[in-house]
Formats: C-alpha cells, structure tokens, sequence
C-alpha cells in the first residue's frame, strides 16, 4: 500500500518562466515559496542517467566535469529550458536548452530538493 503524500509537497501555484528563463517558482501548500533556477534543476535531474553519472563522479572523486577532446568553446549559453510540460498532477518535465529531456521532476522531490536552508532541514537527510 503506498504511503500518503506528504501535504506540505503539493503545490498551491507552480509558475515555469520558460520564455525568460527565470525557472521555476512554486508556492507550496503549506505557504512556503520556493525558486529553482534552470541550472539548478539540470544538474540534479533525476533520470537514470544523470543518477549513474553522478554516482561515478563520486566514486572516482571527480569535482569538475568531464571534457571531451575538441576545443571548448569560449561562450556557453546559459542554461535553460526550451520546453516545459506537465505530468499528471504529480510532476513537471522540462527539456533543457543542451538537448537534456529524460527527467521527470515530481512535485514531492521539487520540495525536497527546494535550496532553502528550512527545507533542507525539514526535507533532506544530511548527506543529500
């Protein structure tokens, strides 16, 4: 039987700035406002993949990423999303400007995740 939702991870109001690539605002139900950059979300995305690359950067004690061979170029556009869209009631999926679409942003781990100190506190265990 699944557990019950944590009613203070369902959103009041969610606002996605795709179009001036603010992020994401969210107003949760218990009152408290939350604000997610762009970056902020794509490099914590929970699809499969990011998770294993994650795991092996920390197994090898990388910090920086990984750079290919070719010639890094000298201006990186800021990261954005290009596209968002709703999942059910439950999530957001957002396809990221560097081509990214695989995760899936449930609303319990958007809460959990949110970078406020209280949240942290509240949300994550202490080695999130």
């Amino acid at each position: 039987m699944p557990s019950a939702i944590d009613p203070r991870k369902k959103p009041a109001s969610v606002k996605v700035h795709v179009t001036t690539g603010e992020g994401i605002d969210v107003v949760w139900s218990d009152g408290h406002p939350s604000h997610y950059d762009f970056a902020y979300l794509r490099e914590r995305c929970p699809c499969a993949n990011c998770k294993d690359e994650r795991a092996r950067k920390s197994e090898s004690g990388e910090t920086a990423p990984v750079q290919s061979a070719a010639v890094l170029p000298m201006f990186k556009p800021k990261l954005k999303a290009r596209r968002a869209e709703a999942v059910g009631h439950y999530a957001i999926q957002l396809e990221f400007n560097d081509g990214h679409s695989a995760g899936i942003f449930s609303y319990d781990l958007l809460r959990t995740m949110c970078p406020c100190a209280e949240c942290a506190r509240e949300f994550r265990s202490p080695e999130l």
